[in-house]
């Protein structure tokens, strides 16, 4: 596997691959790693789990440089990325013996209580945006509710998986409860196949999605999966029209636009449409482009070549059949996987912009004129995973957010994933819950225990 930087397209380092006997042997190291890890007390993993907390915050610089130089991340945020990281492994730490206590619920039984007990070994298939958070997030109610796991994560993000694999050994988990396996996309079914591994999770493409959702089908093994998105960003005409635009930069642009919940589509009141319009083309012009280890730049290169392809073919798509080009729209002519920050505006159904998830630094804006059609506009699309609405009138926020069909909706704040609440889509984007009490609750065994 290879480290390549996306900023100068050079190598960073090669990584050996992992053989089939390889796995095999890690993932029997792992289940007998989980048989001893999930008698542990909550006091022990709690321990545990505050010390790989302990240890993020302690190399937060080195850890970010790293994921910055294998993914392009601007530094800034890659610093956040790992305190984010720091946060989810104390919130579990803190909770998870509360969230997974035995619950009593009468019956004809002289008691009858529900037990909340680990499943064992589950597979983690992992994205490259978010290296560190989108493995954490997973990892520590995970860990904490008494399962071991098994990482595969993406191939651009070796340096990045092995990492988080030292953190928690370090950390003083048992070795092999938390294991990196360095394998290619073509290895994940056998993988799965394995009777030790009892669930997968996965944060990726549909294609993926679906992939990992039929092997672990037929073989009846649990999945959770959390997919692409194309989130709703409805801009009313009450809005606080400064603080509107300022967030709708920092939503769309977060991680040079590579976020599943990232604002994608800009479904605007046309009365409004004009400043809206007019101030985000201000904001970009403004933007700051260049090397991502530099403190002072807003927008990095994406994470792959083929990437900056792909939102190209979107844009170009997009303005032939119709859309205008407001700003951006052409890759930029140096080394790196660099795209002009770009603004489309006219957006329609049909065009790239408006119907497929777009991964990179472009803003698309859709006209409507009442927020019955903003609702609709909302609505018509394959995914949803998040989306916000923006207005003065809290009670009008409130209803077209329940209207919205996401699995999170945001009223005057943009979508963002949060320790403390659930975190997961509907439709194309997927099922399931990560965070929260209902995330530590997807990877247990809910068991009824009736006594008399």
């Amino acid at each position: 596997m290879k480290s390549v930087n996306p900023a100068n397209n050079q190598l960073i380092k090669e990584y050996p691959e992992h053989s089939p006997e390889e796995v095999v042997e890690i993932i029997n190291r792992t289940h007998t790693a989980w048989l001893q890890w999930k008698n542990n007390s909550f006091s022990i993993r709690r321990e545990h789990m505050m010390n790989a907390a302990a240890l993020l915050r302690t190399r937060k610089r080195e850890l970010a440089v790293l994921m910055t130089l294998e993914m392009g991340k601007i530094i800034r945020e890659s610093e956040a990325e790992v305190d984010k990281c720091a946060w989810v492994c104390e919130y579990y730490a803190e909770n998870a013996e509360q969230f997974l206590q035995d619950e009593v619920i009468p019956s004809d039984a002289s008691r009858s209580f529900v037990a909340f007990q680990p499943l064992g070994v589950v597979l983690a298939v992992m994205p490259w945006n978010f290296p560190f958070w989108q493995v954490f997030r997973f990892a520590a109610p995970a860990l904490m509710a008494g399962n071991g796991a098994l990482l595969k994560h993406a191939s651009n993000v070796p340096g990045c998986a092995l990492a988080i694999e030292d953190i928690f050994l370090e950390a003083g988990f048992p070795a092999d409860l938390f294991r990196t396996l360095l394998i290619p996309s073509d290895m994940v079914e056998p993988v799965i196949d394995h009777p030790a591994v009892t669930a997968v999770t996965l944060t990726g493409s549909e294609y993926a999605g679906s992939q990992v959702a039929a092997a672990a089908g037929q073989r009846i093994k649990k999945t959770l999966l959390e997919l692409g998105g194309s989130d709703p960003f409805i801009v009313l005409d009450d809005c606080d029209m400064e603080l509107t635009v300022q967030t709708a930069l920092s939503a769309r642009m977060i991680n040079q636009g590579q976020s599943c919940i990232a604002a994608k589509r800009f479904i605007v009141q046309e009365s409004v449409m004009e400043e809206f319009t007019n101030r985000m083309h201000q904001k970009f012009s403004e933007l700051k482009v260049g090397d991502p280890l530099d403190p002072e730049t807003q927008i990095g290169p994406l994470a792959r070549p083929d990437l900056v392809d792909d939102i190209d073919r979107q844009v170009k798509e997009s303005v032939r059949m119709g859309a205008i080009l407001i700003a951006g729209g052409a890759k930029y002519d140096h080394k790196g996987c660099y795209y002009q920050p770009t603004i489309l505006a006219n957006v329609q159904p049909g065009m790239p912009a408006y119907s497929e998830e777009t991964f990179g630094p472009l803003l698309a804006i859709i006209p409507v004129t009442t927020e019955e059609e903003a609702v609709s506009v909302a609505n018509d699309s394959e995914f949803g995973l998040g989306g916000c609405v923006w207005t003065k009138d809290i009670k009008r926020g409130e209803q077209i957010a329940r209207k919205v069909e996401s699995g999170a909706v945001f009223v005057n704040g943009m979508t963002k994933s949060d320790p403390r609440l659930p975190f997961g889509g509907i439709k194309k984007s997927g099922y399931g819950r990560e965070l929260g009490s209902y995330g530590i609750r997807e990877f247990v065994n809910i068991k009824t225990i009736w006594i008399k």
